[in-house]
């Protein structure tokens, strides 16, 4: 039974990484188009004058370019991986939804204003960012028909499945709308936010190719992998276009659906531990100013400036160097996240029939 099981699993494999390479040539072929778009419409980055200042040659630069990951895993996913897999459909929204408020947020950056005319205010944002993790969160959790029956559930390496009960849509959309925020944070430099994603959405493919019940988070796992491979063609130093908030909101808050449905949520923060550390600074770097100022009367600084990318850029280290250590630094927490899933002591993840798998997936 097991080695038949093995055999259908590595089948899947098969499919997922064929949907990979299809994604990385339709995003490749179909990017320059878009790169060429977004610079005929003017749709270009505006670089804030506070940071590095080898950052201003920046400014200009096509923005917006999420699009041209989401467009080709949406279409693949509808063609090739939707059809008797109907819980893909939670992290295909959550990846528009955000996408759309991504797009706005890029779209007030271009105009120049934070004004209701032109869109969200941040706050407005956030509370919708919430709102749609809520849902997520409640289609997680509750039973069929309403929802994807995870009921709480996570996976504890060493030692086996816990559910949470009710604590769980609180923490998964702190999940969600965190995940979300650290991708953004992290999208500061040339391929740091592409690359680092593309190694979270390969260790979840792993993690739950070795879980064995989530076949289609297999799928769309690898999917993403490709598409983000494909982008940094394009956004390789020096940049040619950056994704902007509608492409790292979106794979952010994605990559957290993914951790939460496949119950391994709990290794999201190692397998991102790039984007972890990221967004600590920032909320380190606030807190810590605000607490100087509230104590002396004048708001001190740990860092030289946040994100911590930016920190080492004026430390003197240069983009490519940051990026490339980032990056190293994302393989190895990528490696560990998944030797940490071969942990967890679950016997169904090989003892499932291919019957049971079909139904956990269409459930969830």
């Amino acid at each position: 039974m097991r080695e038949t099981l093995q055999a259908l699993l590595v089948q899947d494999m098969a499919r997922a990484l064929l949907l990979a390479a299809a994604a990385f040539v339709l995003t490749l072929a179909t990017g320059g188009y878009w790169v060429r778009f977004l610079r005929n419409h003017r749709i270009g980055k505006q670089i804030r004058v506070e940071g590095p200042q080898s950052h201003l040659v920046k400014t200009g630069t096509p923005t917006m370019g999420g699009i041209i990951i989401l467009l080709p895993v949406v279409a693949l996913t509808v063609a090739f991986n939707l059809f008797d897999r109907w819980s893909i459909l939670l992290p295909l929204a959550v990846l528009i939804a955000f996408a759309i408020l991504g797009a706005i947020d890029d779209y007030m950056s271009l105009v120049g204003s934070r004004s209701r005319t032109y869109g969200f205010t941040p706050r407005t944002k956030m509370a919708l960012m919430l709102l749609i993790a809520l849902g997520a969160a409640l289609i997680l959790y509750l039973p069929p028909p309403f929802g994807l029956a995870n009921f709480g559930k996570v996976r504890i390496p060493f030692l086996g499945q816990f559910d949470l009960g009710l604590w769980f849509i609180p923490f998964a959309m702190l999940i969600i709308v965190g995940s979300s925020n650290a991708v953004n944070l992290t999208d500061g430099l040339d391929s740091l936010a592409g690359w680092n994603l593309t190694l979270a959405f390969a260790a979840y493919g792993v993690i739950t190719f070795l879980n064995g019940e989530f076949i289609n988070l297999m799928a769309f796992s690898f999917t993403l992998v490709g598409a983000c491979a494909a982008f940094l063609w394009y956004n390789a130093h020096p940049a040619q276009v950056f994704m902007g908030d509608l492409g790292s909101l979106s794979l952010g808050a994605v990559l957290g659906v993914i951790a939460l449905q496949s119950q391994q949520w709990l290794l999201l923060p190692v397998v991102g531990a790039v984007f972890v550390a990221e967004a600590l600074s920032v909320i380190v770097q606030v807190g810590y100013f605000k607490w100087t100022r509230y104590r002396t009367g004048v708001g001190r600084r740990i860092l030289k400036m946040s994100p911590l990318h930016n920190h080492f850029e004026l430390l003197g280290w240069s983009e490519t160097q940051v990026m490339q250590r980032f990056v190293l630094v994302g393989m190895v927490a990528a490696l560990i996240g998944i030797s940490l899933a071969l942990t967890i002591n679950d016997a169904q993840t090989v003892t499932v029939e291919r019957s049971d798998v079909r139904m956990l997936n269409v459930e969830r």
